[in-house]
């Protein structure tokens, strides 16, 4: 008779978790659908790789090549030498961009330890506020600021510092750099959210226990707020390495120009180039499709090694 009773008392429990369980995948719903609209949907637009396609013809209408386009970037010796210089700059935006991977997090650490609530606020909506700012609003910035009549060179001209404006912009010296500063200018604030999060996460009484053994602020860093952080931070740095050959076009568009294009041009920038300026939307189609391959298996490998080394998947 109990185990009957106990049986029929799981019952409406069990049912109660199955309806629960339907309302929070209702709730997911919408975004499932837009991930798949924006994400998985415009995956078909690969078909152009394999078509000799020219507009405004129809798919249809065209041409069937198979891996002609696939061919001629290996083909090609022009093509190979500029792919060569493409990957080389992607390479060197993306290793920089992992090597400074751990700003955010440092910087987060030391935001935290601001005791002042007001100026905590403050210093962190004002370094959060350039991620908002378009990539063409910055450029503006940058021209204001850097360009050879802007403020910078004004102002050392008028001091008698130098003679002649310094090219910041128009110079292919230091790109890698100045890109660089600018990417952490513009993402530090941002970045640093998520270990802000983890940091409130930590059980304050380890900070109370450690402050009664003699801890000094810098201990309490170093010893609990940064290795509660560290899973994090290995999770960003994976997903980072992850996408490798991601390093946007919006940065490098809006900076790149005549003098700067060898070392500026990046392979997301690369594609556009070549698709929307140079019209050959099907080899841009496959150079972005070896490019999203590459990415999957980077994603797949970086997957295999968080297994192996910390015991858990990222995806």
């Amino acid at each position: 008779m109990k185990k009957g009773k106990t049986a029929a008392a799981a019952l409406p429990q069990k049912k109660t978790g199955d309806k629960r369980g339907i309302r929070y995948f209702l709730w997911i719903v919408p975004f499932l659908i837009l991930v798949f609209l924006f994400s998985y949907f415009p995956l078909h637009g690969w078909l152009y790789s394999f078509f000799d396609y020219k507009p405004p013809k129809s798919l249809g209408d065209c041409e069937f090549v198979g891996l002609q386009w696939f061919q001629m970037l290996f083909a090609n010796k022009t093509q190979v030498s500029q792919l060569i210089q493409v990957m080389k700059n992607t390479f060197a935006m993306s290793s920089l961009n992992i090597l400074t991977s751990f700003l955010p997090l440092a910087f987060a650490i030391f935001l935290n330890e601001i005791k002042c609530k007001k100026f905590k606020t403050f210093v962190q909506t004002f370094t959060t506020l350039p991620n908002f700012i378009s990539w063409v609003l910055v450029y503006s910035v940058a021209f204001s600021l850097f360009s050879s009549t802007g403020m910078v060179n004004t102002l050392l001209e008028n001091a008698g510092i130098i003679t002649d404006p310094i090219k910041f912009l128009d110079s292919d010296t230091h790109t890698y750099l100045w890109m660089l500063l600018w990417n952490t200018w513009k993402g530090l604030g941002w970045g640093a959210i998520m270990y802000l999060a983890g940091i409130a996460g930590i059980d304050q009484e380890l900070y109370e226990a450690a402050s009664i053994d003699g801890a000094n602020r810098f201990q309490l860093m170093r010893h609990i707020t940064l290795p509660a952080l560290m899973p994090t931070f290995f999770v960003m740095l994976m997903l980072a390495i992850s996408n490798f050959l991601n390093n946007g076009m919006d940065q490098y568009f809006v900076f790149q120009n005549s003098f700067n294009k060898e070392h500026m041009q990046v392979l997301d920038l690369y594609v556009y180039n070549i698709g929307m300026t140079g019209g050959s939307y099907s080899l841009a189609t496959a150079i972005s499709m070896l490019k999203s391959i590459v990415s999957v298996v980077l994603l797949t490998l970086v997957n295999f090694v968080s297994k192996k080394t910390r015991g858990e998947s990222i995806i």
